[in-house]
């Protein structure tokens, strides 16, 4: 019988009082973890099933518990020493079977005190981790390598795009000459494939440059800074000017916050938002309303249009690369403005969403984390 167990009828107390201990006692022989209590000097007084069947020890009642540990005492007595500053202390640990193989374990080594705040004992708790780390290693692993192979693909794009840039620039300049220098002095058929050569290579100039835009979000990006959201704004509305004026646009600007941001790439997100707002205008002139409030700990921002809306289903497509909901004659575009703006909002930490309907106007809604770091 170890020191704890609880006799049938020990004297001075009560059959209620008996069988309340008894209860205790059962859920700690039970308990799916192992428990083990010592004296203040290591050695074990008693330990519970689970103890036994994990570690194979069932005669270990009286001996000191470092032999428990694969660092043997000096780990245990280490352990042991924090108890004189908390009560209790976790840590992983390598715990010995009988049989001299051993399994990693999360182990709590807890202080029991007197009334007098005197230690009396330690307890120690501790459970098999052999599958939790064997699943950590591999979401580890797994980690790795899509951060590897996204760090690729962002190169890849990034490269892509770059060195298409040249021999672009080479035929968009060549086709845009023949179109200057041949046009009216050949056939209709003839000004029309010119004009179709030179509308492709200007989209694909347009579709490169977003591209290149979007490989450098999360990898050629400055370190976050204090910057005032309102400059960043007032940076993508001179941008804009000309649009802006052409559209005879009304922008209302209402209180907008400092906060810790990549500064060229919030300007780049309020751009595509308000540039979309211009293009997607209804009849009515064009009225743009930018701000932002603080909401639990972020700061949630908003651009609303009056424009032509968007139907509720496809309020997420419309965030995917190369979806249109119009054509490019009606609209034109590359159709990666808002999947630039949405990962530049997930690269700060947060979201973005849309509240719209057909013929109502859009509001486009993100959030920026107020403590991002």
């Amino acid at each position: 019988m170890n020191n704890f167990d609880i006799p049938q009828t020990p004297e001075n107390c009560s059959h209620s009082d008996l069988a309340k201990l008894q209860v205790f006692e059962k859920i700690l022989k039970g308990n799916v973890e192992a428990i083990v209590i010592t004296d203040t000097q290591g050695a074990i007084e008693w330990f519970n099933n689970t103890f036994a069947s994990l570690t194979g020890h069932a005669d270990a009642h009286g001996k000191n518990a470092g032999f428990l540990f694969s660092g043997g005492h000096n780990t245990y007595e280490t352990l042991s020493r924090k108890l004189n500053k908390a009560n209790h202390h976790t840590v992983e640990a390598w715990i010995c079977r009988k049989d001299g193989s051993e399994f990693p374990v999360e182990l709590t080594l807890s202080a029991v005190r007197s009334d007098a705040d005197m230690i009396t004992h330690h307890v120690l708790e501790f459970s098999d981790i052999t599958e939790f780390r064997h699943a950590r290693e591999e979401l580890m692993r797994r980690t790795r390598e899509l951060s590897r192979s996204n760090q690729e693909l962002e190169q890849f794009a990034y490269v892509a795009s770059h060195d298409l840039q040249e021999p672009l620039r080479m035929v968009a300049s060549y086709t845009q000459l023949i179109a200057q220098r041949y046009r009216g002095r050949l056939d209709e058929d003839a000004d029309e494939f010119i004009a179709y050569a030179v509308d492709g290579a200007t989209r694909m100039q347009a579709i490169i440059n977003d591209l290149l835009t979007l490989s450098r979000v999360g990898t050629r990006t400055a370190a976050f800074a204090r910057v005032d959201s309102k400059a960043a704004l007032e940076r993508a509305l001179a941008n804009l000017r000309l649009s802006i004026a052409d559209n005879g646009a009304d922008i209302v600007c209402g209180s907008m916050p400092a906060l810790n941001a990549d500064a060229s790439q919030l300007t780049q997100l309020f751009q595509n938002l308000v540039g979309n707002a211009l293009k997607f205008r209804s009849e009515h002139a064009p009225r743009v309303e930018i701000g932002a409030e603080r909401q639990d700990g972020e700061w949630v921002f908003h651009v609303r249009d009056n424009g032509i809306g968007i139907a509720p289903e496809h309020h997420q497509r419309i965030f995917m690369m190369f979806q249109r909901l119009h054509s490019k004659q009606e609209y034109p575009g590359t159709g990666i403005g808002l999947t630039i703006c949405k990962k530049i909002v997930e690269h700060h930490g947060g979201r973005i969403w849309i509240e719209s309907e057909p013929g109502k106007g859009t509001a486009f809604n993100f959030s920026i984390p107020a403590d991002l770091s």
